[in-house]
């Protein structure tokens, strides 16, 4: 069963058509999260709850081949969520180690500290556009439906993400 047969037997309710959705995509909703919230904990409940929400609204969908863009659209804006308490747990809190164990670099494992600090030059929206194409490995026509620009305006990013990246490494 292909994909979009599989979203069309999930808009009309079957939940095992949703479960193998899941099994398609969990994988790459996980690394988008993990390398956007430089933790596991996060990563997994974003994941959980962009699953849920998909879930819940997933009768919504119109277009059962825009699934893809469509369940990251919604994974973008869980993990933004996510960013914002992470920043407003740190603006109010006053354990000075919070910070500390919060700061990507020392979280992000499997990715050495230059290509952390690589990524922590970049805006969020530069940093987001690098992700969904290098870990979650969507075309630049995917990432600008899920975050509402042209293909050649993501293009465009990309390519100088990617430089200023790349300047910052050398």
């Amino acid at each position: 069963m292909n994909e979009k047969e599989l979203v069309c037997l999930a808009k009309s309710g079957d939940k095992t058509a949703f479960c193998a959705l899941y099994s398609i995509y969990k994988d790459r909703l996980y690394r988008y999260a993990f390398y956007r919230l430089g933790n596991a904990e996060d990563a997994l409940d974003a994941v959980s709850d962009t699953i849920v929400s998909a879930y819940e609204r997933i009768k919504e969908l119109r277009k059962a081949e825009a699934f893809s863009a469509w369940i990251f659209k919604i994974h973008r804006i869980t993990c933004s969520n996510y960013v914002k308490y992470q920043i407003k747990q740190r603006e109010t809190s006053n354990i000075e180690d919070y910070s500390n164990s919060t700061d990507l670099s020392h979280k992000m494992k499997n990715v050495t500290s230059e290509l952390n600090e690589a990524l922590g030059i970049l805006t969020e929206e530069e940093k987001e556009i690098v992700l969904l194409s290098v870990v979650s490995g969507f075309t630049s026509k995917e990432i600008a439906k899920i975050s509402d620009l042209t293909a050649g305006g993501v293009r465009s990013k990309l390519s100088r993400s990617l430089a200023k990246m790349r300047n910052f490494l050398e």
